[in-house]
């Protein structure tokens, strides 16, 4: 009996049958180069600077910050720029209240400057200045915003009602009446007393801020110049005394005592008579011809006050 041969089909492999995945892997980035700006190398650029490693042409400086950015050559160009936020804080300091310290804003237009050099495309063409300053503005502005403790919708509705008056005030020439501003509005009255309610809000300062400009290096602040009320003013004491002197004289001895103890020392009649070995009728008689006496001088001397 001949001898059958049975073949193992063999299972196919799974590893051979799947399809092996392939893994895509991130793109290259493309060096920077003069070649590959295509003619577009912004204006401006072609300065010489100093690095760490000596100096440089401020091209070669961004193209090598574009290619490999260091912390390095992020300060040779921060320095480098420096200058622009310096200008843009002064620039929206002026239209600022003097309590807003431009130091702030330029810290503030610091981290703007690192935003924009991080940003900034070479290939555009366009000048950094141009770029950074915008930037720079809006990362003061974004800090202004912060500070600010009145909320926008606050703040814009304020403008507008401004606006407002400054329009009726342009084209009637005299000023702007509530039932104006809330006809240009088209506000009803309760929304409008809420919007000047909301405008009106307890307002914050500083007394370290300049009060005035002085003559000396030293400024004036307002803590220089708040009034203090427990202290008597020299004036109004020297014309007190001068009032004191004309009242009494041509006074006796107890006339004069009479009116210094009872106006300015509030004394009673009684206290008094004790004081000068007097009865109190008798006190009260001096003090009614001393009234008498004072008024006929006073309006004789009337023209001389």
């Amino acid at each position: 009996m001949p001898s059958t041969t049975v073949q193992k089909s063999k299972k196919p492999s799974s590893t051979s049958s799947s399809k092996d995945t392939e893994v895509e892997e991130p793109p290259k980035k493309t060096k920077l180069t003069k070649s590959s700006l295509k003619g577009k190398i912004p204006k401006g650029l072609d300065v010489t600077v100093d690095t760490p490693s000596g100096k440089m042409v401020l091209l070669d400086v961004w193209l090598s910050y574009k290619n490999e950015p260091t912390l390095e050559i992020r300060n040779v160009l921060m320095e480098y720029y420096l200058q622009l936020v310096r200008y843009t804080a002064e620039r929206v300091h002026q239209k600022l209240p003097s309590e807003v310290d431009v130091d702030d804003l330029y810290s503030a237009g610091l981290f703007g400057l690192m935003q924009a050099i991080d940003a900034y495309d070479l290939q555009r063409g366009f000048k950094f200045e141009t770029y950074c300053t915008q930037r720079v503005r809006g990362a003061i502005y974004d800090e202004l915003r912060a500070m600010d403790w009145v909320p926008r919708l606050v703040r814009s509705r304020s403008t507008k009602v401004d606006r407002a008056r400054k329009s009726i005030e342009m084209e009637t020439g005299e000023r702007a009446t509530d039932e104006q501003i809330i006809e240009q509005l088209e506000v009803d009255n309760s929304e409008y007393e809420k919007i000047e309610r909301d405008s009106r809000p307890v307002m914050m300062t500083s007394l370290n801020r300049k009060a005035y400009d002085s003559d000396s290096s030293k400024e004036v602040q307002e803590i220089d110049v708040v009034r203090d009320k427990r202290q008597e003013n020299p004036v109004l004491e020297l014309q007190r005394k001068d009032l004191q002197l004309l009242l009494t004289k041509g006074l006796t001895r107890a006339e004069r005592l009479i009116v210094v103890l009872y106006y300015y020392e509030e004394m009673t009649m009684k206290e008094i008579g004790l004081t000068l070995d007097l009865s109190e009728s008798r006190v009260s008689q001096m003090h009614s011809s001393i009234l008498a006496r004072l008024k006929a001088q006073m309006q004789h001397r009337s023209k001389e006050f």
